[in-house]
């Protein structure tokens, strides 16, 4: 994100996928800034805009030991529905794909796709994604994270 207008225009896209996927949306606006703004960024936004805004992610870096390598991490993907089928989404894939791979030399993609949502599913599988049958997505919310934080140093 290169300005408060971008950051804006995100945050925007990420509550509308919130929206559609009917998720808590819990960051907050000066949540996202921190995250994307920052000295380390967390994150990095990409946003395309066609007169309006159309499309945009969110992601990050991972290594994985498995992979050997350095990848991508796309925690969140959103496209207009009046613009879904038209290849926006594809096109921010390969953005984050180029960007991550010049950035920190990632080498390999990964996301997570919610169970009802079939079409987001069928999108990815056209791509190229596979399921990993052997690995289940865990997560320390954030009471046990602040906990498990208090236990470092």
């Amino acid at each position: 994100m290169r300005t408060e207008a971008d950051l804006v225009l995100l945050d925007r896209a990420l509550r509308a996928l919130s929206d559609d996927l009917g998720d808590t949306h819990l960051a907050s606006f000066d949540a996202l800034r921190a995250g994307l703004m920052g000295d380390t960024p967390a994150a990095y936004g990409l946003l395309t805009v066609e007169h309006d805004l159309i499309g945009a992610a969110l992601y990050s870096p991972v290594f994985s030991t498995a992979q050997g390598a350095a990848g991508v991490y796309v925690s969140d993907l959103w496209v207009d529905a009046a613009t879904r089928g038209q290849g926006t989404g594809r096109r921010l894939l390969a953005e984050v794909a180029h960007r991550a791979g010049a950035q920190w030399k990632a080498a390999w993609m990964t996301l997570a796709v919610y169970g009802h949502s079939t079409a987001s599913r069928r999108f990815y599988e056209r791509l190229g994604f596979a399921p990993q049958d052997r690995v289940t997505q865990m997560r320390l919310p954030r009471a046990g994270f602040d906990r498990l934080k208090g236990e470092g140093r």
